[in-house]
């Protein structure tokens, strides 16, 4: 068994709408950092699903819903940390408004 460290999503600007930021291929993932900052001037929303195989985003696997980051603030996501993808799973995000909100998330892949 191979355990990898990888940043899982470089630092990006999530759309506003729901899209897939990464996929587990052929491996077992645990997420250990999802963070999100608000680099707009005005509050803004970010929800956060963690999609199992053969399935797709919504209220089932929503884990966060709606987080509310104000102007400048970032957030380190503890209900995600410790979180377990198996192969073909999927990390899928929805941000409330377009050009507000980066993330990046790193963990371990294990093969």
């Amino acid at each position: 068994m191979a355990v990898t460290v990888r940043v899982l999503v470089p630092a990006k600007t999530a759309e506003n709408a729901q899209t897939t930021q990464y996929t587990s291929v052929g491996a077992t993932v645990i997420i250990d950092k999802f963070t999100a900052t608000n680099y707009s001037a005005t509050a803004a929303t970010i929800s956060v699903n963690l999609v199992t195989a053969a399935t797709v985003a919504g209220n089932d696997n929503l884990i966060v819903k709606l987080k509310t980051l104000q102007p400048s603030e970032t957030y380190t996501f503890p209900e995600l940390v410790g979180q377990v993808l198996m192969a073909s799973g999927f990390i899928s995000t929805l941000a409330g408004t377009a050009s507000a909100i980066n993330i990046r998330v790193s963990g371990r892949e294990i093969t």
